[in-house]
């Protein structure tokens, strides 16, 4: 099978030394791209800005910004049996760029943002996607509320949702506890394990239900 997974975190330049970013480490997406190059399938990871070595084996597509990432999976999502969004891409952007260091002048700062990409969402019905589409939703309240709505509006076949608010399973951990949110089923829950283990389980599940809807 043909897997494209999406890693990490984007930044948002501000001006020529600042970005805004998040927490994201990309060793969940690092993680699923590990397992799935294990279980015998070819994987394209593209991956924001990170400090993990790219496992063996995959094609790694290293991008910055969430417009890179966008380009990054529209030029290559076309005859992938499946897609594994798990990438923390920023919701906003700085308008506009400075040229030059902002300096530090008044008591407050106001930034005007714009809205990015949403690559999850334009895979259905910009990039024309017919593959297994899988998306996290990283929550810190309403989790399955949020996941559930996510599912529906951006024409997944399945979401991953996990409560980063939780100590020792939110960004930068080692370990992960998520709940599987599908079109036709209750969600179910998985337990708390690392992310690793967690990896080869979703590439299992994952496979299993591509494999079902004869996706490959």
């Amino acid at each position: 099978m043909k897997i494209l997974i999406t890693a990490g975190p984007t930044r948002e330049p501000l001006d020529p030394v600042r970005y805004l970013s998040n927490r994201s480490s990309g060793k969940m997406g690092y993680a699923l791209a590990e397992a799935a190059r294990e279980a015998g399938h070819e994987v394209i990871l593209i991956s924001g800005p990170v400090v993990i070595s790219a496992p063996a084996g995959v094609t790694l597509v290293q991008v910055e910004t969430a417009r890179q990432m966008y380009e990054a999976v529209r030029d290559r999502l076309e005859g992938q049996n499946a897609a594994i969004f798990s990438a923390a891409v920023a919701d906003y952007r700085p308008a506009s760029q400075a040229e030059q260091k902002i300096k530090k002048t008044g008591d407050t700062l106001t930034l005007t943002l714009e809205k990015t990409e949403d690559i999850l969402g334009s895979a259905r019905s910009v990039f024309g996607f017919t593959g297994y589409l899988a998306g996290f939703a990283a929550e810190t309240e309403r989790l399955l509320e949020h996941a559930q709505d996510k599912l529906v509006r951006k024409g997944c076949d399945l979401v991953i949702a996990n409560d980063v608010s939780q100590a020792g399973i939110g960004f930068d951990s080692e370990e992960n506890e998520v709940t599987l949110c599908l079109p036709d089923a209750s969600p179910f829950p998985l337990p708390r394990q690392s992310k690793a283990v967690l990896a080869r389980e979703l590439i299992a599940f994952i496979t299993q239900q591509a494999s079902l809807k004869k996706l490959f």
